[in-house]
């Protein structure tokens, strides 16, 4: 017995098969929207945030140590 899910984008129900060279999307359209979205930057990952200075002094503070 296949397993049923939705698409991501379209809420379409696919099967979940190795047959579906999109999966988990129902489409090649379904896939490029999400990859879209991702490019957009309309979804994110949570982190912690980060200032472009705290890494620039890491570097600067691991430089100035010849050891």
């Amino acid at each position: 017995m296949k397993k049923i899910v939705s698409c991501p984008t379209c809420q379409t129900e696919i099967q979940w098969s190795s047959e579906n060279k999109y999966r988990p999307f129902c489409s090649e359209r379904c896939k490029l929207i999400d990859l879209g979205a991702w490019a957009d930057e309309e979804y994110s990952i949570a982190s912690e945030p980060v200032s472009p200075l705290d890494d620039f002094s890491s570097q600067a503070a691991d430089n100035s140590n010849p050891n």
